[in-house]
Parts: structure tokens; C-alpha cells; sequence
């Protein structure tokens, strides 16, 4: 690689995660800048402190009212719009549920059945009521929690993405541990091997100015009495999702859709999933299944090599 090509990396620790911008240039003050409304923005979506626009919702459930800024608000709007699809699996009220388990936050018991049906009742997301002219939020019901983790690490990676192009960069990479967003061409992004050494990848994918954004159960769970309770949970009965999936990859030009259709097509499994992003052309994905197998739901916006000779492509 000429000199002019070399990569520069700059990392932190941000939402939990490491957080990994590449750029092609030398430039310290950029990466500062770009980890620092990371920063910003997780202080403003996060429910694990208990300062934020999102907790102080949550603070006010069956009380009144909170007037948020813009960005969040329009989040919000987005997070419900989803949530309230039919059968949809993406649900952005479950956070009861979500502290109840515990998964990934030193959780490693199986809550009692009555409690995750009483906490059921707080995961509607019809009881969100929005107010668009005066940019408030209001949670009908007292103890409702709202929960953005599923898609503030996407909208975050948009944001930086956008910014990057203002500053007039052609070519970079941010990675926010999971959501992987490129500018310009040339990227190739690992597909890791579930339950392996972070190293041990399936295959590579690649990708120019998409975003790669891969969920699976082997991310964050516990096992118990030889079943995996994982954190991707069913809104429907407060368990963790049970189907034939290991992980999902979605690749698209936003990395919001890419956090919204993981939940989606994880919840959806393989037939219904495939079927669904047949009438999505702009998203597509790769999954990987308990049998070992990957499947691509078409390659129209990335390529695909295999490495691992225990999975089989289909």
C-alpha cells in the first residue's frame, strides 16, 4: 500500500463498547472530535446512568410529559413507528424486561414466569403518546421504561458518517462495536464465528460506503440447564427469541435500518425473514444459522468470501 494509502487508526471506549474510527490521513483533532459527539450523543440516549433526555422520560412515567431536543424526539417517533409494525419483534418499551434479565449486566438467572408476565403489561409501546409541536413524550403508564439500545449505536454511526462527509472526508471507516460504517470503497468487514475468539471469523464481507451491522445471540447471554438465554427477547412472551438463527448481518445504506432489521429478521427467522427483504430491495443480509449454514439474501450491495470450512454457503 503507497504511503498516501495508509490507514490511520484512533480508538476509545464509548456506550460500552470500543469504539474505532480508520481514516486516511493523519488527523488527531478529527478523531477527537468525532469521539467526542459520540460522547455527547450517548449522554443524551443512555438508560444506563440516570441523567439523560431517555431517563428522564422514563423518570416521568404516568406522571407528565418531557419536552426532549429534536434529534431525540424524531428517534423516538421512528423507535414507535417500528415497534407498532405487525408482528414486529423490534419493541423500544421492553425495558423492564430487558433490567429484569440482566443479560450481559452480571444476569445469569431465569426471572420467575409471573414477573416477566406483570412486566409484559409495561411493554406497549401504544402507551408512548408523542407530541410533535411541543417535542414531548409522555409514557401513559407508571414504572414503563423506553430503551434505545437497539438503535442509538445506528443513529449515532449516521450522524458520524455525516459529519465525516462535511468535513469533506472521502474515505474512513467508524466501527461502534457491531455498527460499522464506511465512506467510499475498498472495506472488508469480519463476519465472526458465533461463540469463538473474537479473531475466529466465518467470512469476510465487503462492502463501499455501506454499513454492516450484525446481531447475535452469542453477543451477550447465560446458560441454563444446557439452553441459552441470550438479549435479544421476544416482545411477545418476555423470553429470549427461539429459532434456528445465530446472527444476523444486515447491509444498507443507513446504519439505523441496519439496527432496526437485525431485531426485524432475527425475530422473523429464515423463511419469513427472506421473504420479507424480498420487498426491500435497499436492505440486505446475511444469516447465520445452528446448522452452520450462511445464507445470503441476494448480493446486490456487497461481496461475500467464505473462510470457515465448517459453515456451508447457500
Amino acid at each position: 500500500m503507497p504511503a498516501e494509502e495508509r490507514i490511520c487508526s484512533y480508538s476509545t471506549v464509548l456506550m460500552g463498547s470500543p469504539i474505532l474510527l480508520k481514516l486516511f490521513s493523519h488527523d488527531e483533532a478529527l478523531a477527537k472530535q468525532v469521539f467526542g459527539r459520540i460522547k455527547r450523543l450517548e449522554d443524551l440516549l443512555t438508560v444506563n446512568r440516570a441523567d439523560s433526555e431517555v431517563m428522564a422520560i422514563n423518570h416521568a412515567a404516568g406522571s407528565h410529559a418531557v419536552v426532549v431536543s429534536r434529534p431525540v424526539f424524531n428517534l423516538i417517533k421512528r423507535a414507535r413507528a417500528v415497534s407498532l409494525l405487525p408482528g414486529s419483534c423490534f419493541n423500544f418499551t421492553i425495558g423492564p424486561l430487558v433490567k429484569r434479565w440482566k443479560i450481559g449486566f452480571h444476569g445469569d438467572a431465569v426471572p420467575p414466569a409471573s414477573e416477566l408476565q406483570a412486566l409484559l403489561a409495561l411493554t406497549d409501546p401504544r402507551l408512548v403518546s408523542l407530541d410533535e409541536q411541543n417535542c414531548s413524550v409522555l409514557l401513559e403508564k407508571a414504572a414503563m421504561e423506553i430503551d434505545l439500545g437497539a438503535i442509538a449505536k445506528g443513529y449515532i454511526a449516521d450522524v458520524i458518517k455525516h459529519y465525516l462527509q462535511q468535513q469533506q472526508v472521502d474515505r474512513a471507516l467508524i466501527n461502534l462495536g457491531g455498527n460499522v460504517h464506511t465512506l467510499g470503497a475498498g472495506w472488508s468487514v469480519g463476519l465472526k464465528k458465533p461463540f469463538a475468539a473474537a479473531e475466529e471469523l466465518i467470512g469476510v464481507i465487503g462492502v463501499a460506503g455501506k454499513s454492516v451491522v450484525t446481531s447475535g445471540i452469542y453477543e451477550r447471554y447465560f446458560a441454563h440447564n444446557g439452553r441459552c438465554y441470550h438479549h435479544i427477547l421476544d416482545p411477545q412472551t418476555g423470553y429470549p427469541l427461539d429459532n434456528e438463527l445465530l446472527s444476523v448481518t444486515i447491509i444498507s445504506d443507513d446504519s439505523l435500518d441496519g439496527d432496526i432489521y437485525t431485531t426485524l429478521i432475527y425475530g422473523l427467522g429464515v423463511t419469513a425473514g427472506l421473504a420479507y427483504l424480498a420487498a426491500v430491495p435497499q436492505i440486505e443480509a446475511i444469516l447465520v444459522t445452528k446448522a452452520k449454514e450462511v445464507i445470503l439474501s441476494s448480493q446486490r450491495q456487497f461481496s461475500f468470501s467464505l473462510l470457515d470450512n465448517e459453515y456451508r454457503l447457500r
